[in-house]
């Protein structure tokens, strides 16, 4: 937008002498279909338009102040150091006066200016993101998320019928792009797909309900809205101007973030997240509404993107742009509503011999979901992941009750499409053939990965071993070695032996 088209304020705000503190000159500002965001070097001030988009309605002062004070006090909760006030913008004359006295004619959100560079969608470019920073990612949405507020009322924006509607409204709104930027197929497919979950995935809609999975979430968890600055991820811009963008299944946050990384190309991250994610939560059941999230959040940016290529006020370069998006995002939620065929892994071997190294190498290749005994046997008993156990989770039953649950959601989730490694000892034969006779039933193909280690290494690595959820000690060696009981002749072809001096499994797929 050209300068002389702003508002004489955000024309105020682009000089220097405008503010009470040293500026970076020239000041920068950025706008979006709703605000401008003045870039000065140690801050940031953000000045609502007055707009009424229906979604979202800033045409009044009052309600301008109302959204600051809202936008700061949601994302104060999650980036702290990065949200700080909301000052009022007076008026003297023909002057206006941040923080000044008398009656405000605008608001600005204050916030600390952080490097673009330290954006995780810069990150991304740059092959800076990791996939340790991608996991302490994980972890850390996932302790937001737990900490999130629910009532009956955020509970009620999970009522199947307002997620009906708000699916529907984005493939009438995208209709007119069929054969552009989508195929009648990918449209009518895709509309299908969100059509059926409705009916045939009702209980499990209404089961997030009930478990308080639907809570105060971010609503816009994106990598553009995370950052990694002062060596801390900081997640922030959450949705504050409607609730029920923010008044959301948990999966709906995952689903957009993951789905972010997708699209780049790097399914790999988006793996390491998701299992980062679900195993600080537990929320395995969720992995049953994930398709629909992942195929919603694409066809919104289509969407999205869409509009851009149809506005004719934009330059051609740009409208271009914004069309080539378009039709990956058509694509890509297309893609999400192909159904797969699901399949097993057990890992099998004594502690310390590489299991969970294996098992994560393995989810990364195959897009797997990674569960280990450890999550869950805390997760059961109520045990803080980082938190030691106490004997009493160890006891006969409550492994009977660790393993039954490994085996119950291996199948369902296997059954359901999804490549599934239950991460654990499987050392008796009991536990392994309680599996496989159900992976048969269910026709779901298992594998049997089976790690083994010198005892020097297994002892050298249990002593090394910081920071991670599992118990096992070099005391329990002896134990386990004596307790393993030997593969049968019916197990044998399912076995993929892995020794700790071998190349890595990836290799050998």
């Amino acid at each position: 937008m050209l300068q002389q088209a702003l508002p004489y304020l955000i024309k105020l705000m682009m000089q220097p002498e405008f503010y009470p503190h040293p500026v970076t000159e020239p000041i920068k500002l950025i706008q979006t279909h709703i605000s401008y965001v003045l870039l000065t070097g140690d801050y940031v001030y953000k000045v609502k338009k007055a707009v009424n988009l229906g979604f979202l309605n800033f045409s009044t002062l009052a309600a301008r102040h109302h959204f600051c004070q809202e936008e700061l006090r949601l994302n104060h909760r999650l980036a702290p150091e990065i949200y700080l006030e909301v000052l009022p913008i007076t008026q003297i004359g023909q002057k206006f006066v941040l923080d000044g006295s008398g009656e405000a004619q605008e608001y600005a959100l204050k916030m600390r200016q952080f490097p673009q560079d330290s954006l995780l969608s810069n990150m991304l470019k740059q092959g800076k993101l990791t996939r340790d920073l991608v996991a302490q990612l994980g972890r850390i949405v996932a302790q937001v998320h737990l900490r999130a507020k629910t009532s009956d009322y955020i509970r009620s924006f999970g009522d199947i019928a307002q997620l009906q509607n708000a699916i529907a409204q984005n493939y009438q709104q995208s209709q007119k792009y069929i054969g552009s930027l989508q195929t009648q197929q990918q449209y009518e497919e895709t509309k299908s797909f969100s059509d059926r979950f409705f009916t045939v995935q009702a209980t499990s809609l209404k089961q997030r309900q009930e478990n308080n999975w639907i809570r105060e979430c971010h609503g816009d968890l994106h990598l553009d809205n995370i950052c990694f600055w002062q060596n801390k991820i900081q997640l922030f811009d959450c949705i504050e101007f409607n609730e029920q963008f923010r008044f959301v299944d948990v999966m709906y946050d995952v689903a957009f973030l993951m789905m972010d990384l997708e699209a780049s190309g790097h399914q790999e991250l988006a793996n390491v997240f998701l299992n980062s994610y679900i195993e600080r939560t537990g929320d395995w059941d969720g992995l049953f509404v994930l398709p629909l999230y992942l195929s919603r959040q694409a066809y919104v940016r289509a969407k999205i993107n869409s509009w851009l290529w149809d506005n004719p006020t934009l330059p051609e370069q740009k409208q271009l742009h914004a069309g080539a998006k378009a039709e990956n995002y058509y694509r890509l939620a297309w893609q999400y509503t192909r159904p797969h065929e699901g399949k097993l892994f057990l890992m099998s071997g004594l502690s310390g011999s590489g299991k969970t190294t294996v098992a994560k190498q393995l989810a990364n290749s195959l897009g797997a979901i990674h569960i280990r005994s450890d999550a869950v046997r805390k997760h059961l008993s109520g045990t803080p992941l980082d938190q030691a156990g106490d004997p009493s989770i160890y006891t006969p039953d409550m492994s009977r009750k660790t393993y039954g649950k490994l085996s119950e959601l291996g199948i369902k989730l296997a059954s359901y499409g999804y490549t599934v490694i239950l991460d654990a000892k499987y050392d008796r034969q009991s536990l392994r053939t309680a599996v496989i006779a159900k992976a048969q039933t269910k026709q779901i193909s298992l594998e049997i990965i089976f790690c083994t280690a010198p005892e020097q290494v297994l002892r050298d690595r249990l002593w090394a071993r910081t920071g991670d959820i599992s118990d096992a000690t070099v005391e329990l060696l002896e134990s386990q070695k004596k307790s393993f009981e030997a593969f049968t002749e019916a197990e044998k072809p399912l076995i993929r032996k892995f020794g700790a001096t071998e190349p890595e499994i990836l290799q050998k797929n």
